[in-house]
């Protein structure tokens, strides 16, 4: 009995493994599930992306430029030569008429040249009266008069050094010393200039834009521009093109034009954060959604992804301009009709099949 039920066990083995060969070569000849496995890894390849027409369409050229406000002028006041403060009359952020006392300095010399002066003259006033009468010569004459003129020249130099003006209505932006101290002509200011007080003329005040080379014909001056910044946020300032420098840099390729703005009421202040935009014109142009524009890893080369026959296609392109989230871009291999890649682009490669899905 024992005989029998090993062999019952042997052929139930046998069949077992029969059958299990028999069910993997019938796996591994199935056409059917193989193709569904090939074609679930294709599919899996192809991007859904969404997609744009591309087309040129007129656009206001305007650029927007980041700059600081400076004041319209910036004097440091000094005197020519080293010399004693006799008094400042002035504080920082006092405002000052032209022409306004500043500064006096020591005026023992003015004082003494004044007094030579004056006295040339009377001595001048006799030798007229002299020459008339033929008591002295035409040229002891003239050389008193001469040496009156110098004189004149030297009291008024004098007088610039001693009696330091205001050359304009400004504010006192700095004050370096006090009544009493010994000026010296050295530098001690931000600027790197000497000086005894700093004046600045702000109404109105200034901002200095840096335009591309491309744009130089198309600024001009009297151009009208709108300023705006942080600490008057929604508050626009009109400003107009006043000065347009005219060499280009040759390391950015740009050049600067000077734009003022009038400023009465003084809110603006040198140094604040400002922004600029000025309207150069029309011109057609391809303005598309700045997600579209990539850059290429560890260059500045911006890229897009064209859909041309169900494949992604790579085109370099340059930025233009920017408008809030879109930008103006440039290419040669771009005339306009092709269909942007705008939504599923990021992972594609050139030449990736690509499927274009429509909301």
């Amino acid at each position: 009995m024992k005989t029998i039920s090993a062999m019952k066990t042997i052929k139930i083995t046998l069949m077992a493994a029969v059958l299990g060969t028999a069910i993997t070569s019938c796996d591994m000849k199935l056409p059917g599930a193989a193709a569904t496995e090939t074609t679930s890894i294709v599919e899996e390849k192809v991007q859904p992306v969404k997609v744009m027409d591309l087309a040129y369409r007129n656009t206001a050229i305007e650029q927007m430029i980041t700059s600081t406000v400076v004041a319209f002028e910036e004097t440091h006041l000094s005197p020519a030569l080293q010399g004693r403060i006799r008094s400042v009359k002035v504080e920082v952020n006092d405002h000052v008429k032209k022409g306004q006392l500043i500064v006096e300095m020591d005026r023992t010399q003015l004082d003494q040249t004044r007094l030579q002066y004056e006295q040339l003259k009377t001595d001048l006033a006799r030798m007229d009266t002299l020459l008339q009468y033929g008591s002295i010569t035409e040229q002891a004459h003239d050389q008193l008069k001469s040496q009156v003129e110098t004189t004149e020249l030297i009291m008024k130099n004098l007088e610039e050094n001693t009696l330091l003006r205001a050359p304009y209505a400004g504010i006192i932006s700095g004050k370096y010393f006090n009544d009493g101290e010994l000026f010296s002509p050295t530098p001690n200011t931000p600027s790197g200039k000497a000086a005894l007080v700093s004046l600045i003329q702000v109404n109105p005040v200034k901002v200095m834009v840096n335009l591309s080379e491309r744009y130089l014909p198309l600024v001009n001056k009297g151009m009208k521009a709108t300023v705006t910044t942080d600490v008057y946020p929604g508050e626009v300032f009109k400003g107009t093109v006043f000065r347009i420098h005219p060499t280009i840099s040759v390391a950015t390729r740009t050049f600067v034009a000077e734009v003022t703005i009038p400023n009465k009421n003084e809110k603006l202040h040198p140094g604040m954060f400002a922004r600029v935009s000025l309207k150069l014109g029309e011109t057609d142009a391809l303005i598309v959604p700045s997600i579209a524009v990539m850059q290429q890893s560890g260059t500045n080369e911006r890229y897009v992804m064209l859909h041309e026959n169900g494949t992604a296609k790579r085109v370099t392109v340059q930025i233009v301009n920017r408008h809030d989230d879109q930008l103006e871009i440039s290419s040669s291999e771009i005339q306009g009709g092709e269909q942007l890649i705008f939504a599923g682009q990021t992972k594609l490669e050139n030449g990736d099949p690509v499927n274009v899905v429509v909301d």
